[in-house]
């Protein structure tokens, strides 16, 4: 992401911009970040997240929104978009606005070059201060690699890497909803891994005529 030039903004400012631009942007303490676009396989496992999501949810007094809407991070002044999210039960905004939401359950992030550090980092360290959310993907898109956050009861946060799809993540707030891998990846098409080369010995092999 970039920061937009040396200058701080309102929020006002902030959503003033956002309503003009074709480009998503981030609002942290005053300054505004650009975010990256997204690419077709990207927005192709969004647009899975969100299918499989809004089916199961679907009996369920829950939302499943896009990338349009905004996430409010409030302890750390924080005004972001997350790939997917879920609110269940009453859906708080933000005064005033019915494009910010206050209290997910559920955020997806999919992961691109320039964010994946970002997103497995500083962001969820933001989002973790969200007292609603119960559930952090990461999601790879250049492979079968999914990081599953899960809240426990005494409030600290447990890991589970998924890398087959045949496996399944269970949301058991959620009444138990599961989101099989090879459904999220559905018609992606991963980029050729070039194989690593081997770094060559600077000692050379010894002579056997020796």
């Amino acid at each position: 992401m970039s920061e937009l030039a040396g200058k701080f903004y309102t929020l006002a400012e902030y959503f003033s911009l956002e309503e003009k631009s074709n480009q998503k942007s981030e609002y942290y303490q005053g300054q505004i970040f650009q975010m990256a676009g997204g690419s077709g396989r990207h927005n192709q496992i969004s647009s899975n997240i969100n299918a499989i999501l809004n089916a199961g949810l679907l009996d369920q007094p829950c939302i499943t929104y896009t990338s349009d809407m905004h996430i409010l991070v409030k302890e750390h002044d924080l005004y972001t978009y997350a790939d997917v999210s879920v609110a269940c039960g009453e859906v708080k905004f933000v005064p005033n606005r019915e494009d910010t939401i206050l209290n997910p359950i559920l955020l997806v992030e999919v992961l691109s070059k320039s964010t994946r550090s970002y997103d497995r980092g500083d962001k969820f360290e933001f989002y973790r201060s969200i007292p609603s959310l119960q559930y952090y993907l990461v999601v790879d898109q250049d492979r079968f690699f999914i990081e599953f956050h899960c809240k426990l009861l005494d409030s600290t946060w447990q890991l589970e890497t998924l890398t087959d799809p045949a496996q399944n993540i269970t949301l058991s707030a959620l009444g138990n909803l599961k989101l099989p891998l090879a459904r999220i990846y559905s018609k992606v098409t991963f980029p050729t891994r070039q194989p690593r080369r081997l770094r060559q010995e600077s000692t050379p092999h010894p002579n056997p005529a020796e």
